[in-house]
């Protein structure tokens, strides 16, 4: 019975691995129509008694800000360009930090960051992690760097119901995406942490510092040359048509 068991087990391990891989293999080219997260905060406020409104619009990747990419770049994960989906070191540096405890420190990269939106739930388990490790290694293996960014910057939260940068741009400047200056895009990267109760159109000294920071950092990366780095992000052996 247990032989029994553990085969179907397997069988519904295999899958999933092969469902996920393939679903994931479409999103390379399909625009997510929407993510776990939004559903899990349309969930919440139906919970809550106080409906909101998701919104989010697409943007492709040529109409979106170099400065805002560079932004999220710089505030979220420096190392996007050369890792493989994990900050080892980052990690390594976070988990020495919640040894220690008072507040706990993350180390998520941006191809985290997007597995964890588009397919995950939120909170802090083994399993969740194990999922969310499983799913980056398919979005590393099978986007290219910018594609991961280009999700990214159209799923990420940016306010109560706030998804993407089109939405964001909307709802705190009264613009869209493409027009955002130097200034408001280091706004909008440096409430990523807390976007539901820091606010890119009106910051406080935080939001204001650590805006500053962003933009100084920016310019450290090199500007918009470093995500000339995004495009050769593969191995020489990468198939062409991935």
């Amino acid at each position: 019975m247990f032989r029994s068991i553990r085969r179907q087990l397997l069988k519904l391990l295999l899958y999933f691995m092969a469902a996920t891989a393939l679903l994931v293999l479409l999103l390379r080219w399909v625009p997510p129509p929407g993510t776990a997260l939004m559903v899990e905060r349309k969930v919440e406020s139906w919970i809550d008694g106080q409906p909101i409104d998701l919104q989010r619009s697409w943007r492709p990747w040529s109409e979106l800000p170099d400065d805002l990419k560079l932004a999220v770049i710089a505030a979220e994960d420096q190392k996007f360009a050369e890792h493989w989906g994990f900050d080892i070191a980052a990690i390594r540096a976070a988990l020495s930090h919640n040894r220690q405890g008072g507040s706990v420190r993350g180390a998520s990269t941006l191809s985290q960051q997007v597995a964890k939106n588009l397919f995950l739930w939120s909170g802090r388990s083994w399993l969740r992690k194990g999922v969310e490790v499983w799913f980056t290694a398919l979005i590393e293996l099978l986007w290219p760097k910018q594609r991961i960014l280009e999700v990214y910057l159209n799923s990420a939260e940016w306010g109560e119901g706030v998804f993407g940068a089109e939405a964001a741009a909307r709802h705190h400047f009264g613009t869209a995406a493409p027009y955002l200056s130097r200034q408001r895009a280091s706004l909008l990267a440096a409430v990523l942490p807390n976007p539901r109760n820091w606010s890119a159109s009106r910051p406080n000294s935080h939001v204001g510092r650590r805006a500053a920071w962003i933009r100084q950092q920016m310019w450290q990366l090199g500007g918009s040359h470093y995500l000339n780095r995004l495009r050769g992000a593969r191995p020489q052996w990468w198939p062409d048509w991935l």
